[in-house]
């Protein structure tokens, strides 16, 4: 992060909006907020294990010292986080309002709760002196891998999304459960007095044998009591199907929604198609693939066939050709030149840092420039100049590619 100028302090707003990046921004694992996130993960899970730890006697009794450290220090880092969020947020919302309302609207927000909940209670036990109530706080800090975690805002919305279809469904397990205690209560209130004598009574069976859970503590003992269990039990099944299929739906089309943004702001990133319309980028986001290469790993030798084009979306690679080595870094593609000429892989290409890449198979690739002339054009352009400037292919291959052609 570059310094700060001298005498501005916390009221640069430059400062500022570097700090909102850093806390806000999803980049790649080389980044410095990705480091961030790690950080911010590892206090998390290292406070929870330590709570949980801190509830068996013996271990409390060994290292009731240093759990506390870990708790005080938990607290502190979550302190600083929330009073930075709370500071950087004025300015970045999304309506226009002044810094205030900004941050109120972060600080009364769920994940601003979350935030808030995941240091300020334990910090008024500690201050209480009563450590032995940190255990029970330990699971708090947990819910703030929720911005942290994709699947889980996803699940999240999911449930939103669809949060008038569940209270449907509580609606219909709440008659279930009068129609079905009101039955039994009314058939073997004189049987069993002291289980089904009064309806809250029989509701008590009505939920357990709904939820197909069945303590057995309340069973009915007369004929038609166990006719009605019969139609209990299937109701139940049914209102345990019911909601996980709206929530499994629902996820799925959330994971699609969001999967569909991440690939259309990644090919929003390659100039390339910085000029289609709506309608060719989504025709062209079916036909690509997302992959993520580690540091170091290396995605095609040198002498491979070719079978695949490659967009970079975030990150850098290097290129090995026969004279030299090329980085080519976001927004660039490669290997289209052996694609073009249908020989084999000119040079191999590593990542020199977390790389996230666009995959675009051969076939898919012809078909593409083959319906898309503008882009074709594009294509060939840039393959000619790279022959002729970094000599991607050698010469040899390019015989050896017309003569196979031949």
């Amino acid at each position: 992060m570059p310094p700060v100028p001298r005498g501005r302090g916390l009221r640069d707003p430059n400062l500022r909006d570097r700090l909102y990046e850093l806390l806000e921004h999803d980049p790649l694992a080389y980044s410095v907020g990705s480091r961030f996130i790690q950080l911010i993960i590892g206090v998390i899970v290292l406070d929870v294990v330590a709570m949980i730890l801190a509830s068996v006697p013996d271990l409390d009794a060994q290292f009731g010292a240093l759990f506390s450290a870990i708790k005080i220090f938990a607290v502190i880092v979550f302190a600083l986080e929330y009073a930075a969020r709370l500071w950087t947020v004025a300015g970045h919302t999304q309506r226009e309002a002044s810094a205030l309302s900004d941050r109120l609207g972060y600080a009364f927000s769920a994940l601003g709760i979350i935030d808030l909940m995941a240091f300020l209670p334990a910090a008024i036990v500690l201050a209480a002196g009563r450590h032995a109530t940190l255990a029970a706080l330990g699971v708090l800090p947990f819910f703030k891998l929720i911005r942290y975690s994709p699947a889980m805002r996803s699940l999240l919305a999911a449930v939103h999304a669809e949060r008038r279809a569940l209270i449907g469904c509580i609606v219909i397990l709440i008659g279930a459960v009068l129609t079905f205690a009101s039955l039994l209560y009314a058939i073997e209130r004189d049987v069993q007095p002291d289980k089904l004598g009064t309806i809250p009574q029989a509701m008590w069976w009505a939920i357990v044998t709904l939820g197909t859970v069945g303590y057995g503590d309340v069973v009915p003992v007369t004929a038609l009591g166990k006719f009605i269990s019969v139609f209990t039990i299937i109701a139940g099944f049914a209102m345990i199907a019911l909601p996980v299929a709206i929530i499994s739906t629902a996820f799925a089309e959330e994971v699609k929604r969001r999967d569909f943004v991440v690939t259309w702001g990644m090919l929003a990133r390659v100039p390339l198609f910085s000029h289609l319309s709506a309608s060719e980028i989504a025709d062209i986001m079916r036909l690509l693939r997302a992959r993520t290469i580690e540091q170091g790993e290396i995605l095609v030798r040198r002498g491979d066939a070719a079978s695949s084009m490659y967009f970079i979306t975030a990150g850098e690679v290097e290129i090995a050709l026969p004279s030299q080595q090329v980085r080519l870094a976001d927004g660039t593609f490669f290997g289209e030149i052996a694609l073009l000429h249908k020989t084999k892989r000119s040079g191999t290409v590593t990542a020199t840092r977390k790389t996230r890449l666009l995959v675009l198979d051969a076939q898919d690739f012809h078909a593409l420039i083959a319906r898309m002339p503008t882009l074709a054009a594009h294509v060939h352009q840039t393959a000619k100049a790279r022959l002729e400037e970094t000599g991607d292919l050698a010469a040899a291959e390019l015989a050896q590619a017309e003569k196979e052609g031949r």
